[in-house]
């Protein structure tokens, strides 16, 4: 058994990660395609150390910016950390909100053909000289049901898909709907935190980017930037808050208008976020708000078996 507790970014997935950890013995898996890389705190809400003194986190600063983190990555390493934790007598409790991620951990890998570095250095040239909406609108037209899933400001994943349907003529939406079941017979409690408030959920989300910049946010991309090996294709470079004040960095725009198309942005990828997560009935939805939310959380890993202040299974 193991606990699946996503939601939209800046939901307080975290936070009730933490207050489970006082209820009954857990480690955390992070599903944060973010938080894998080292020197990405701030901007990516990482657990202080202290934290992670005190409940184990795993997944977490395992990659350096300059490297990739494929999903196929992520399914291996988290099967292999909740492997682990469950042979402690532990909970496994997956926290995070990148959904590709769980996807591919809960459903399944497909099959994919292997990358080709030459065919993606041509898509990334042509990407350079007419933009990544341009091969959007290419990827809409051999495969219009992965471009609808896949925003034009994706790079990486319109590069993967139109990679794949150079490389066999068949589109990867395709390739993907005759995905592989997941090994073993795990079992799944699956929790999405849904806040009802969207007005207070857009306030909250811009509030929590400015208190990332008072807590140093700008230093931490300046010196990624300084580094000099780092550039905008990269996963990291493009996360969320990052790409944005990384354009500041590179004189293209203000500070404030920065600030301004991240808190958009971070809005954006919420409501990605939460529409996914509503078309899925597995995840049972809880509102963050609710005094009922936490309580009803506990309540379903105790019916599943698990007690407070107990090992899994006593």
């Amino acid at each position: 058994m193991a606990l699946v507790l996503t939601g939209p970014t800046g939901s307080g997935k975290s936070d009730w990660a933490l207050r489970l950890a006082g209820e009954m013995p857990i480690e955390i898996v992070s599903v944060d395609s973010a938080q894998v890389f080292r020197g990405m705190d701030i901007g990516t809400a990482k657990p202080t150390a202290a934290v992670r003194e005190s409940v184990a986190h795993h997944l977490i600063d395992i990659r350096d910016p300059s490297e990739r983190y494929s999903a196929g990555e992520f399914v291996r390493e988290a099967r292999a950390a909740i492997a682990a934790i469950q042979q402690r007598g532990r909970l496994p409790v997956l926290v995070g909100g990148t959904l590709l991620y769980l996807r591919a951990l809960l459903r399944g890998m497909a099959e994919l053909p292997e990358r080709s570095p030459q065919l993606r250095a041509e898509l990334a040239a042509r990407a350079a000289q007419q933009g990544w909406a341009q091969l959007h609108a290419e990827l809409a037209l051999v495969d219009p049901r992965a471009a609808a899933r896949i925003h034009r400001n994706d790079p990486q994943r319109i590069q993967r898909a139109l990679e794949v349907y150079r490389l066999t003529g068949r589109p990867i939406s395709e390739w993907q709907a005759a995905t592989a079941a997941p090994e073993g017979g795990m079992d799944w409690l699956r929790f999405a935190l849904m806040p009802a408030d969207r007005a207070a959920q857009r306030a909250g989300l811009e509030h929590r980017f400015g208190a990332m910049l008072e807590a140093g946010l700008l230093a931490e991309v300046q010196a990624l930037y300084a580094r000099g090996d780092l550039h905008t294709e990269l996963p990291a470079v493009r996360a969320v808050g990052y790409r944005q004040l990384w354009a500041h960095c590179a004189g293209q725009c203000t500070l404030a208008e920065a600030a301004r198309q991240a808190v958009v942005a971070t809005g954006q990828l919420a409501k990605r976020q939460m529409s996914w997560l509503r078309g899925d009935p597995s995840f049972e939805p809880l509102d963050p708000a609710s005094d009922s939310g936490f309580p009803r959380l506990l309540a379903a890993l105790r019916e599943a078996g698990f007690v407070a202040g107990a090992p899994p299974g006593c």
